[in-house]
């Protein structure tokens, strides 16, 4: 009977050891899935935002938090130039991009999708105390080529006309070159490394003259938009304008969407159009 029972036990524990190895095998099956669960969540608290600098200056500033208080994603944006932007979503550094660049090159053929949310004047800028107001679009040109280079040929003061830029890569110089300077190429004295920059440089220097998107200037004391062809940045036919969008990999999902629905939601459009700028409202 001894031997009986001990062939029992040896059995008896086989079939018990093979159990735990089952249910080990099937618990370690399910790790992989709540780790995924677990980076999902994550994933879907957070966003990585490649920004155009005239995007983030002209709106980002308040809308970003005010998104993230809404909806708990928070945001780490990168600011940076409108091709850098849509780049950093193309090599995966970033989950959403915005750009003022007018998105027509294979990307969109390549499954990605572009949001146009806003449009917004481009800006021609000068210091505060500057007295020329307006400027026609044939002196624009001929002062960006250096054709004119003394505010006394505008009638101004007697000082010479210092002319400064964004970088070349910009969508701001991108966007003038393409606009204004229909003939002639860009000559400058100053170029700053991004965009929004050049609202500082023209604050510092009095007789400088410059360009970019108006929300950008919205609120600065030290600088003042220029006419052009005697109108403002707020009338219908100002010619100059930038068309501000957002570009994702594929529809826009998860707390890329969420990030886009807020910008196109009620309280969205009023930050927009609390800037000056004009909302693109969704197709329906």
């Amino acid at each position: 009977m001894g031997s009986g029972v001990t062939g029992w036990a040896k059995k008896g524990g086989a079939m018990k050891k093979r159990n735990v190895a089952a249910l080990i095998a099937a618990v370690l099956a399910l790790i992989p899935w709540a780790a995924m669960a677990d980076q999902k969540a994550q994933v879907q608290a957070s966003l990585r935002y490649g920004c155009s600098a005239q995007v983030f200056e002209a709106f980002e500033t308040e809308r970003i938090p005010a998104f993230t208080e809404a909806s708990g994603i928070s945001v780490a944006a990168y600011i940076c130039s409108s091709g850098e932007a849509v780049n950093r979503l193309m090599t995966c550094d970033s989950d959403i991009a915005s750009t003022a660049l007018k998105l027509t090159y294979p990307p969109l053929e390549q499954g990605y999708t572009k949001t146009v949310f806003a449009i917004d004047p481009l800006a021609v800028i000068v210091h505060a105390l500057c007295p020329v107001t307006d400027l026609s679009e044939d002196q624009l040109e001929r002062i960006f080529s250096r054709a004119i280079s003394n505010w006394r040929e505008l009638g101004g003061p007697d000082q010479p006309i210092l002319l400064i830029v964004p970088e070349n890569n910009t969508a701001a110089y991108v966007n003038f070159q393409r606009q204004v300077m229909r003939r002639s190429d860009i000559v400058y004295d100053l170029m700053t490394f991004t965009s929004t920059q050049v609202v500082d440089a023209v604050e510092r220097f009095p007789w400088s003259i410059s360009f970019i998107t108006q929300g950008a200037v919205a609120g600065e004391a030290g600088v003042k938009t220029i006419r052009v062809n005697g109108l403002s940045t707020t009338d219908k036919n100002y010619p100059y304008y930038q068309e501000f969008s957002f570009i994702t990999r594929g529809r826009p999902v998860g707390a890329a969407k969420a990030f886009i629905d807020f910008t196109l939601s009620t309280k969205g459009i009023e930050m927009i159009r609390s800037r000056g700028m004009t909302a693109v409202l969704p197709r329906k």
